[in-house]
């Protein structure tokens, strides 16, 4: 009997291994031929969900373009090993309910390889779950949020340095360099806003302070005047801000109106050239970190001998546009994209291209610091720049002496009434 018994379980186990392996064979794709989501012969179809229109439509589209100028330029060689990459992109309006529709859409209706150029961080945090769910590769965020680096996902690959290390810059060169102390806190009130207040607040416990006000707005409005009123009332010397180009520079011209003069310090995401561009003439002191230095500015031309290609190939594809700290940071992540998709082989798939971007160690991409992940790392780089707004545009810092200089040559000055 129990001959009978372990003989059917033998032939039942047969079969159940024996099914599958039929229909793979009746369909043509077994273990060497299975298909990969989005990877044909000739073409890898990459999905995208970010911000194309909107209060933060500059940021998605130079993001965007910056990328495609490389990737169009690698197509025109042959693509990588034969396949031409494609970007699927839809406008999320940088609202989180629609990023999240888009990317489900991207996944499941579309079957991308990868995601890749996402903006912002109230949209990207919110796709998370279905990243490692789909255990499908998100690579070169506009947005330096903690959440998409802690707790590490093997899924998430990270270019860009944190805004945890760009307030921590900013504060310590405030207080060190600068001899400030009394630091307030502008910001978003959301995921993104919230993840740089506190950031500030990590780098100003570090050594013995606090802010002395915080204000906020709503995502998507120019309501700042309860958060100005508030900074403003608490006499600080340097406000941080964590939003985005609009209403920061809302909140900048209309406190130089006022007569309030502090050190306006922005992250990276603010976008430097769009703030510029409202900022006017006014504003000389505001700065703004940024992950990778002004393209065009020439201050940076010993940092960027790399750079060249960027400026050529966003010349050459979108001839309209003028390059900007935006888009360099987008074509620098189509180049990781690029790098990452040629290490993987010919024999592509999700897990080979993690593994091919964990391999990346060092790698040159024309400017100072360079590229380096590993299994335990996934973000690229570290290093962060600082700009200050001089002659209707930002530039590189390279003496911070002769900032404080001039910082106290202005308090001498008095107040200036000529704007």
């Amino acid at each position: 009997m129990k001959t009978i018994i372990r003989t059917t379980i033998m032939v039942l186990a047969a079969l159940l291994l024996a099914i599958p392996a039929c229909e793979r064979e009746e369909s043509g794709t077994g273990p060497a031929e299975r298909k990969v989501p989005g990877v044909t012969d000739s073409e890898i179809l990459i999905g995208s969900s970010l911000a194309l229109s909107g209060h933060a439509g500059y940021l998605g589209t130079q993001s965007l373009r910056g990328a495609m100028s490389y990737i169009n330029h690698v197509n025109e060689q042959g693509g990588v090993h034969g396949r031409r990459i494609k970007i699927l992109s839809y406008d999320d309006q940088y609202d989180p309910p629609l990023c999240v529709g888009n990317t489900h859409k991207l996944i499941v209706d579309h079957g991308v390889f990868a995601l890749f150029c996402y903006v912002g961080t109230p949209t990207t945090v919110k796709i998370i779950p279905l990243v490692n769910k789909a255990e499908i590769p998100l690579l070169g965020m506009f947005t330096g949020a903690n959440a998409l680096r802690e707790p590490m996902s093997r899924y998430i690959i990270n270019v860009r340095a944190s805004y945890y290390q760009e307030t921590e810059e900013a504060v310590r060169r405030l207080v060190k360099d600068l001899g400030l102390s009394r630091i307030a806190v502008f910001y978003q009130y959301d995921a993104y806003g919230f993840d740089g207040l506190k950031g500030a607040e990590l780098a100003l416990k570090k050594i013995g302070l606090v802010p002395v006000a915080t204000g906020t707005y709503i995502r998507g409005t120019l309501d700042v005047g309860d958060g100005l009123k508030k900074i403003a009332a608490s006499k600080a010397e340097a406000v941080v801000m964590i939003g985005t180009y609009e209403p920061c520079a809302k909140f900048i011209n209309t406190a130089l109106e006022i007569g309030f003069r502090p050190v306006f310090y922005n992250v990276s995401f603010v976008g430097a050239e769009e703030l510029a561009r409202r900022l006017g003439g006014c504003g000389e002191n505001v700065f703004v970190t940024q992950v990778v230095p002004p393209p065009q500015s020439p201050e940076s031309r010993t940092l960027l001998w790399g750079s060249g290609e960027y400026i050529d190939l966003l010349e050459k594809y979108f001839p309209d546009e003028k390059p900007n700290a935006v888009g360099l940071e987008g074509y620098i992540n189509a180049r990781v994209l690029v790098e990452g998709l040629r290490r993987a082989g010919g024999s592509l798939d999700r897990e080979r291209f993690i593994d091919a971007v964990e391999s990346i160690r060092n790698f040159s991409l024309g400017i100072a610091n360079t590229l380096t992940f590993g299994p335990r790392d996934h973000q690229g780089f570290e290093r962060v720049y600082f700009t200050r707004f001089k002659d209707g545009r930002f530039k590189l810092v390279t003496d911070w002496g002769r900032v404080k200089q001039d910082l106290q040559a202005q308090i001498r000055r008095g107040p200036d009434t000529s704007e």
